[in-house]
């Protein structure tokens, strides 16, 4: 049932049908909205490799998409009750930790984007594939629009821009080239058919391989940031590297046919989500909260902040002068910054975490299995919508005086 008790229909544009686009995308109509989707891609093709959406996301996906869209989605995640944190070079087991209190449900990217993107059609959303926007109209007292490169021009009440870590709308929207950082550290990436592993007795039964290879940049050149997801890997460096790890590592690295060398970048927080003038072009997921790979958030976080945006507004107090899409937007961000960059940070001290053991195993230091541990739990049992009904008065009151006084506060 919908949460929209006021009967407001907001009409909406959702540029990009990614994870987090399609949640968006659920969740307005979900509340009574109406919402189109404007993709750049002609076709989708099974992208990627593994993801993993936490219950903080499972439950809104389940209340906008029903059980059949839960049992489709924990289908395609990993049942294995546990993750074993192994040492390096000889696999013994450091940590064990309950998989669901890790990183949710692991499956493949392309699998869960499928998913996504079958609810959104079953919902009557439409998506223009093939179209890249040109341009986004922000002009105070009028509605948001874009512009395709053929000149058509869409309008709407918001536009939610969706469009990835490489976003457009995050440079047009707001007026800045937000250039990648590197992290210092990169990925060697490879997800294949793996049936034929199960010849060798090191594997065990698995009709697909997954591994991920991380390594710490030392040279200039290996610092240039290349933010590619189709960088074409040495698999020649990949056996250097690991030639003297687990032996079951160096069995699958030898049967990989191809991987990919992932520069891992960042973002620095940004200060606004929201478009400058009409407050109604608002950034979602990879956009403005990208996370570091060691999170396991990042698909979940897209998803809340997609409830936080959707969630209609129950208010009667706010002054008549302001626009309740500029609160609705202004609101969001406010709402959701402190969280997912929370969220962010659990992923760069994993990182740190897991990467500062590894010295400690090389020197000989017995390791503390809770310092290996993924310290997610908090994140499972947050409700984004309950959250945002809860705390709608008191942060749509400041937003609607900053609006009024047109000193609006930097999210950072």
């Amino acid at each position: 049932m919908s949460n929209n008790a006021s009967g407001d229909q907001i009409n909406a544009i959702v540029v990009g049908a990614g994870l987090g686009g399609c949640a968006c995308a659920l969740a307005l109509k979900h509340h009574g909205h109406s919402v189109t989707i404007y993709e750049k891609l002609r076709t989708f093709r099974r992208l990627g490799d593994s993801l993993g959406l936490g219950d903080n996301a499972l439950k809104l996906l389940e209340r906008w998409g029903g059980r059949d869209l839960h049992h489709r989605l924990t289908s395609i995640g990993n049942q294995a009750p546990d993750m074993q944190i192994r040492r390096w070079h000889d696999g013994k087991i450091l940590a064990v930790q309950p998989l669901m209190d890790m990183a949710g449900y692991i499956g493949h990217r392309g699998d869960y984007h499928a998913a996504f993107l079958d609810a959104v059609r079953d919902a009557g959303i439409e998506i223009h594939m093939g179209c890249e926007v040109a341009n986004y109209e922000d002009e105070a007292g009028s509605q948001p629009a874009i512009t395709l490169p053929d000149g058509t021009r869409a309008a709407a009440d918001i536009i939610i821009g969706a469009d990835g870590i490489k976003s457009r709308a995050r440079e047009l929207v707001l007026g800045f080239t937000d250039a990648p950082k590197s992290s210092g550290y990169s990925c060697y990436r490879a997800y294949f058919p793996g049936a034929h592993l199960k010849e060798d007795p090191l594997f065990r039964n698995g009709e697909e391989f997954n591994w991920i290879v991380t390594r710490k940049l030392s040279h200039e050149a290996d610092m240039e940031i290349r933010e590619s997801w189709f960088q074409e890997g040495d698999l020649e460096d990949v056996a250097r590297v690991t030639a003297t790890v687990d032996p079951r590592i160096r069995a699958a690295v030898a049967k990989t046919p191809s991987c990919l060398d992932w520069k891992i970048c960042y973002r620095d927080p940004l200060p606004t989500w929201v478009s400058p003038r009409s407050h109604s072009i608002a950034l979602l997921g990879d956009s403005c909260h990208p996370h570091l790979p060691t999170s396991a958030q990042g698909a979940s976080q897209a998803t809340e902040s997609a409830a936080v945006l959707a969630t209609p507004s129950k208010s009667t107090k706010l002054p008549s002068l302001n626009n309740m899409h500029d609160i609705q937007t202004r609101t969001y961000e406010k709402l959701r910054f402190a969280r997912t960059r929370a969220s962010q940070s659990n992923g760069e001290d994993l990182r740190d975490r897991w990467h500062n053991a590894l010295k400690d195993i090389d020197d000989g230091v017995e390791i503390d299995p809770e310092s290996l541990k993924i310290r997610n739990r908090w994140l499972y049992a947050f409700d984004a919508e309950a959250d945002t009904l809860e705390r709608w008065e008191e942060v749509s009151s400041l937003v609607s005086e900053e609006l009024q006084t047109g000193n609006i506060t930097p999210l950072c």
